[in-house]
């Protein structure tokens, strides 16, 4: 079998491409904390969004805690007041999808974002896609290697780095 790492970088990398404004993954979401959270947004949006609490405004996790597979950003509704979407596009987040997975009693859901134009149907296909593979390849993290857990460790704190 091949080793986790051979194929979870990767996939980080690539999402990572599709996504020039960012995007956050969280893996085996239990209640509400992942088992793995990966983010690549600009380090100021992560600071405002943390500081502010949107995460419980937040559209896109509303919906992905509510459904399965992808939605365009500019599909949800308005989030009121706290207007989160307008906020993000003040940090190049003008655009994106979320997608979201619920396999085995165990949810995974991610944001892609865009500064410049929405996601093609082809690009949010494929990152469900990914983020269902990625879903796969930590289902088991109590069998996953130390090698493995490492490697997902050093990821999380570059890709959260802006």
């Amino acid at each position: 079998m091949t080793d986790r790492n051979d194929a979870i970088g990767p996939i980080l990398r690539r999402l990572r491409k599709g996504s020039p404004a960012g995007f956050a993954i969280a893996l085996h979401v239990k209640f509400t904390a992942p088992r793995y959270l990966f983010q690549a947004y600009d380090s100021g949006w992560l600071e405002t969004y943390n500081r502010d609490g949107l995460v419980i405004h937040d559209p896109t996790v509303r919906w992905a805690f509510e459904n399965t597979g992808t939605v365009r950003w500019g599909d949800l509704a308005p989030d009121g007041a706290v207007n989160v979407f307008e906020r993000a596009a003040r940090y190049g987040l003008a655009y994106g999808v979320t997608v979201a997975v619920d396999e085995g009693g165990s949810r995974s859901m991610a944001s892609f974002a865009r500064p410049d134009r929405d996601l093609t149907d082809d690009e949010a296909a494929a990152a469900l896609a990914d983020v269902t593979e990625l879903h796969h390849l930590t289902r088991t993290a109590e069998r996953l290697s130390p090698r493995t857990h490492e490697t997902l460790k050093q990821l999380s704190v570059f890709l959260t780095r802006g």
